[in-house]
């Protein structure tokens, strides 16, 4: 099913990744595979349409939503780390649960650590709230994406950082963050009376020989200062049904949040529909998808144009390509739409240090990767 995926059935798609694609122009940009979902979740979406769209047996009932307990199992399954489904509560997507978060937990002004590049309507939410935006780059360094706890704890010296939001595994580096990196930041964290919401929807995607660390679970007082948010959406490729959850540790944010009690919405039955079919029954196809992705991360490095730099992502489907110095006439995104009819992520909309860089989706099929990456080396040749 990784292997069958026909171009011209991807043009045909209304979804925007293709639909923002001139004619003859490859879409390698938005961080949405070409996969089709899988099989179970498919067939949980199909139930619903079949069998019932009224209102859910959870309806009003919050501590009833099936999402909760799911999660909570799926964490300790997975990562060892167990927690109260009682402090789990759902949105509609990431970016939601992270204004929703900032508006009850900090005030216009305050500021918010981010590891720089970084995801960018993350770095538009928190300048558009009017909090101020404390950059902390990752650089590359001995072939790997590394952070400066140094640099960190400067921008924490003034006593004026009230969030550090932490995307890990991290995108667009693809860096996985080990658990000693983890502990720094949380004793930074705790040092500096920090809350940390942590982004960890990409977590189901970390290739092998890589482990993801859910922060909150690195102790019960880091877990009392954080908000994890996650979703089933990237790994297993359903974006549109708008479902997200977030384990809220801070006791504070969560009393917050909780009341009035419909100001953020609840969770549709689509959405919910699939999640837990993702989490419950998808596994089987979760662990092909990775290794699909694994040997497209390799086949990046294979066959990218001699001159761009890449690390191998060590999780996702996103290769971050340096391509400063190919000395070209225009920006790379834009000369690589232009040239090579390949639509990519301009990095300079990541933030500092984006600038000279492009991000490349590889959640595709190795034939249609392969044209992409040759297209590349034609418009640079």
């Amino acid at each position: 099913m990784f292997e069958d995926v026909e171009l011209s059935s991807l043009t045909r798609r209304p979804g925007v990744k293709w639909n923002r694609a001139a004619p003859g122009v490859l879409a390698a940009w938005i961080a949405e595979m070409d996969f089709p979902p899988a099989p179970a979740v498919r067939e949980a979406l199909l139930r619903c349409v079949q069998e019932d769209l009224g209102y859910p047996a959870w309806d009003g009932r919050p501590e009833e939503i099936p999402l909760r307990t799911a999660f909570a199992e799926r964490m300790r399954e997975c990562h060892g780390w167990v927690l109260d489904p009682g402090h789990v509560r759902e949105f509609t997507d990431i970016n939601q649960g992270l204004q929703a978060v900032l508006a009850v937990a900090t005030r216009p002004g305050d500021g918010v650590a981010v590891h720089t590049p970084a995801y960018p309507p993350f770095l538009a939410t928190v300048t558009g709230m009017e909090r101020r935006l404390r950059p902390v780059p990752y650089v590359r360094r001995d072939g790997a994406w590394v952070f400066d706890a140094g640099r960190l704890e400067g921008e924490l010296a003034d006593g004026g950082c009230r969030v550090l939001l932490l995307v890990n595994p991290h995108n667009p580096t693809g860096r996985v963050l080990r658990r000693d990196e983890l502990e720094t930041l949380a004793e930074l964290a705790c040092r500096h009376d920090l809350l940390v919401i942590s982004d960890e929807i990409h977590a189901d995607l970390v290739h092998r020989s890589h482990r993801h660390v859910p922060f909150a679970s690195l102790s019960p007082e880091v877990a009392a200062r954080t908000v994890t948010l996650t979703s089933a959406t990237k790994a297993f490729n359903v974006p549109g049904v708008r479902c997200a959850v977030a384990h809220v540790g801070a006791a504070e944010v969560r009393a917050a949040l909780a009341s009035p009690t419909h100001l953020y919405g609840e969770p549709n039955t689509f959405g919910v529909a699939a999640t837990l079919a993702a989490w419950r029954e998808g596994d089987s196809w979760l662990a092909q998808l990775r290794r699909v992705l694994e040997r497209n991360a390799e086949l990046v490095r294979a066959e990218l144009p001699d001159g761009i730099g890449y690390t191998v992502p060590e999780g996702s489907f996103l290769a971050w390509l340096d391509c400063r110095s190919l000395d070209l006439p225009t920006d790379p995104a834009t000369f690589f739409l232009e040239k090579a009819r390949v639509l990519l992520n301009d990095g300079r909309s990541f933030g500092p240090g984006g600038e000279g860089f492009v991000r490349l989706n590889f959640g595709t099929s190795a034939t249609l990767l392969r044209e992409i990456l040759g297209r590349m080396r034609d418009a640079v040749d």
